[in-house]
Parts: C-alpha cells; sequence; structure tokens
C-alpha cells in the first residue's frame, strides 16, 4: 500500500485562523456577561503525542481569549482529551466526566468537551451521549486543527456537537500552540500506525501512517530554535518508518541528521521506536551525533517467541537481544527503556520466563510495566483463555509482580553507576516536593534534583550527582 504523505493545507489554516478571530467574539461576550475572564482546562491521557496535541488545544484557547487554569472545578470550559490504549484510562475519563454533572448544574454556562483517541474507538459515542449527557463536544484524532470553529459552533448550539472524522484529510499546521516547557517541545514527523499489534488500538484511532515533509518538520524546528527552544523530541507512533509516501526519498536516520544540524538545538529525543525496523544505520547516527540524547524506549512487550508471534510484532528475542547488543556496543552511554506486557491471551509462566531472561540480558535502565488490557476491533480481544476469568486474573498479577520486580532491580543496577559523576543536565523546573530543589534531566532522562536559582530553568548546567535514590539523583549545581 503507497502511504499517504501529510498534506498541509494554507486554505484550512486561513479558515481556521480566522474561526479563532469569531471564537475571540463569542468569548469575550460571555466575559462581559460573567463579569470576570472565562477559564479553561484542557486535561490529558495518554502519550506524548496526546500531550502535544493539547499543547495545540491550549493555544487555540489562549488565542480565542480564554484564561487556563489547571483546576476543572474552577473551569468554566473542560476539555478531555482522552487516550484508549488501556481500559483503566476509559475508566478513569468516565469518573471525571460523570464528577463534572454535579458542578455543571451549579454554573449553567459551563461547557465539557471530549476529544482524543477514544472518541474514535466504535461505541465511544454512543456511551458519551446517551450516558453523560452534560457533554457538550465531541471530536476526535482528525481533525484536532478545526478546534477553533468547533468551538464556536458548540456556543452556538444547544444540543451537543459531535464532530468525528473516521479517516485523516488535509490538515492545518502552524496554528497557536502552548508549549508546557518554552525551552522543550515535541514535533510531530508522522502520524498513525501501520504495525497492527494484535493487542493495540491505536492504528484504529491513529489512522494509518502519514509522514510530514523533511522541509516542513526542518521549518518548524528552525522556528522552535528562533524562539529559544534547545531540545526537540521527534514524536511518531513509530518514528523508524519515516519517510515512506514521500515525493523526496528520506528514511528517519537521514532526518535525524537533518535535525541535529540546525543552529540552537541542543538536545534531540524521539518517541517511539519499533524494534522490527530500528536499523545499524539509525544506531550509527545516534553514536554519532552529539546532539542524540543518550537515551532510547524499545518496546519489547514480551521475551517469548510464542507471545510475540501473537502479538504481530515481528520479531524474535534473538532479533531483539541483537539489537541491544548492536546498540550498547557502538554507544555504550545509551541507556535503554522498554514497554513490556504481561497477561497477554494464553501467556504461561514459562513465557514470562523468557520475558524475564531479555530484562537480565538487556539490562533495562527502566520499564512501563502494564497488565494486558482487552480492546475491541483488535485480533487479540477474540483469543480464548484456557482458564476462567478469576484464574486468569491471579496469573496475569502474578506475572506482574514477577516482572516489575526485575524491572525494578535492573533500573536501580542501571542508575547506581553514575553515582559520582558529573552530568549535563537541562533544568526542567523548580521540584514540585522540594521548592528548595530544582529538577533537571540528564541526556540519558535519568532526573537529577540539586539546590540552584530558578534562574536556571531552561538551561543546561552540570550538575555532581552526590546520592542514587534507586531512580533518580540528588546532587549539586558545578
Amino acid at each position: 500500500m503507497n502511504k499517504r504523505p501529510v498534506r498541509i493545507s494554507e486554505e484550512e489554516k486561513k479558515r481556521q485562523l480566522l474561526a479563532i478571530e469569531e471564537a475571540k467574539r463569542v468569548i469575550s461576550s460571555l466575559e462581559n456577561e460573567l463579569g470576570r475572564p472565562v477559564r479553561a482546562c484542557v486535561v490529558t491521557f495518554g502519550c506524548q503525542m496526546n500531550a502535544r496535541d493539547s499543547e495545540k488545544l491550549a493555544g487555540i484557547l489562549d488565542a480565542a481569549g480564554f484564561w487556563q487554569t489547571p483546576d476543572e472545578d474552577d473551569a468554566d470550559f473542560v476539555i478531555f482529551n482522552t487516550c484508549t490504549v488501556r481500559e483503566n484510562a476509559d475508566n478513569r475519563l468516565y469518573g471525571r466526566i460523570g464528577r463534572l454533572s454535579g458542578i455543571k448544574k451549579q454554573k449553567p454556562h459551563m461547557k465539557i468537551a471530549v476529544c482524543g483517541c477514544m472518541m474514535q474507538e466504535e461505541g465511544a459515542i454512543e456511551k458519551i451521549t446517551s450516558s453523560y449527557r452534560h457533554v457538550d463536544l465531541i471530536f476526535g484524532t482528525f481533525n484536532i486543527h478545526r478546534f477553533a470553529e468547533l468551538l464556536v459552533t458548540m456556543y452556538a448550539s444547544d444540543r451537543v456537537v459531535v464532530d468525528v472524522w473516521k479517516e485523516a484529510g488535509e490538515v492545518a499546521e502552524d496554528l497557536p500552540v502552548i508549549r508546557k516547557y518554552p525551552f522543550k517541545s515535541g514535533v510531530n514527523i508522522m502520524y498513525g500506525c501501520d504495525n497492527f499489534c494484535s493487542f493495540c488500538i491505536v492504528p484504529y484511532v491513529r489512522g494509518r501512517e502519514r509522514s510530514r515533509t523533511p522541509d516542513d518538520i526542518v521549518s518548524e524546528i528552525t522556528r522552535l530554535a528562533e524562539e529559544g527552544v534547545t531540545e526537540v523530541m521527534l514524536l511518531g507512533q513509530n518514528v523508524n518508518s519515516y519517510g515512506q509516501g514521500l515525493d523526496e526519498e528520506i528514511d528517519f536516520p537521514a532526518l535525524l541528521s537533518r535535525v541535529c544540524e540546525i543552529d540552537g538545538i541542543r538536545r534531540v529525543r524521539f518517541m517511539s521506536s519499533h524494534p522490527k525496523d530500528f536499523s545499524d544505520e539509525l544506531i550509527d547516527v545516534i553514536a554519532r551525533e552529539e546532539k542524540v540524547a543518550r537515551h532510547v524506549h524499545l518496546a519489547l512487550q514480551s521475551g517469548s517467541d510464542r507471545i510475540l508471534a501473537l502479538m504481530n510484532r515481528h520479531y524474535t528475542k534473538a532479533h531483539f537481544l541483537s539489537l541491544c547488543d548492536r546498540l550498547r556496543s557502538k554507544a555504550p552511554e545509551v541507556s535503554v527503556t522498554t514497554d513490556i506486557l504481561v497477561g497477554f491471551p494464553t501467556e504461561t509462566e514459562r513465557d514470562v520466563d523468557e520475558t524475564i531472561d531479555v530484562i537480565r540480558a538487556c539490562a533495562f535502565d527502566n520499564a512501563f510495566t502494564f497488565i494486558y488490557s482487552k480492546r475491541s476491533h483488535t485480533k487479540a480481544a477474540l483469543m480464548e483463555e484456557a482458564l476462567s476469568e478469576e484464574e486468569v486474573r491471579a496469573r496475569n498479577q502474578n506475572a506482574f509482580d514477577r516482572v516489575l520486580c526485575e524491572v525494578q532491580a535492573s533500573a536501580r543496577r542501571q542508575s547506581a553507576k553514575y553515582l559520582g559523576q558529573t552530568q549535563e543536565v537541562l533544568v526542567e523546573g523548580i521540584n514540585a516536593q522540594d521548592p528548595s530543589l530544582l529538577t533537571g534531566r540528564m541526556s540519558n532522562n535519568l532526573l537529577v534534583h540539586f539546590p540552584g536559582n530558578p534562574e536556571d530553568i531552561g538551561t543546561f548546567v552540570h550538575a555532581h550527582l552526590d546520592d542514587c535514590r534507586g531512580f533518580y539523583y540528588l546532587g549539586h549545581k558545578i
């Protein structure tokens, strides 16, 4: 199948800028009616791509005249940007929406929107519109750039506005954005996924793979650098397959090299990578380019060849171990983190043993460990278990506990090896638990907390690592 490139529409951009101006008039009128600023709250569930989408939502809200608040109860407009990778994300969302019902009764002008991946899932819209009738706006992942237009429609309507596209069309880039950090930013290099892992719903809710042109990406990052951004994270469901379907012949290693040439950018991260097409050329770029962060997130999911085949992952345990060996051989200072999914249908204790074997062999620096969650329309959801539901739950919890124990032990060992070193860190902010400390992130993604001046936030400093606390460091600025 020929993969379609992302088509950037200047006409659509102009249309949305006009919609922002109309939204300004609507919000100004509401502000006069309330006698105070109109406050909005964006609540984000899920991955870095969702976080980036929320920054776009926040930018449009700001341009339309909203004041932003982190407090849902204080907001006049709450937007839930949803994730649907696991069932617990769905349940958390329903709880949050339901809680706002009583608050909205006390504030008749209040509006609630639900958007993102979950809204692309069949049945989700019906559940929201039937069980949560106080929701005013529903839209999906493919038309987030039309948020300003949807805002205007929502305020003009006395019924729920539903606008969910079934597939991607043209998009508008370069609309207002409010970044969480002024000094670092995510940058979408592609959208969608073609891997169709049997447990994953992402291809169904994010669509098929579409790459942005390298010129568009480089132009965006150049503008970010001119605005003071020094670290970027290149985002895609599988960045390793970047470039297919473009007129220009380019792959991810070549794009990564081009990004490293941009003046002002000092650190480049990327997320996510699929082991099946993590190439030796990419390893060479990581080893060669000093700007590339010393951290690679490489999702294992399982160490069992039988389970990997059922998952439709297109690699084996041996392939994954070889990849880690090659990466560590050419770039030994790179930390490797991973995702591990336990409790996949028919998984046995022997399969879990295979996963633990990989954890020990690869010496992961950390891992996100999850229990399998059945997702509708995926092949895994149709796989039958020989055990009862109660036996499955007990088996999965045991597997999770075993894997988590190994992961934590590996992470502690890997973290401790930096004790006594001096590392360059990007200072991200004041420590949430102790305001006398700053928090910085090392190139390998470890955090270090140290006394410092708030003026250092957003800059690179050198910190001596005095005390390893398992998954982070206490240190002092050099």
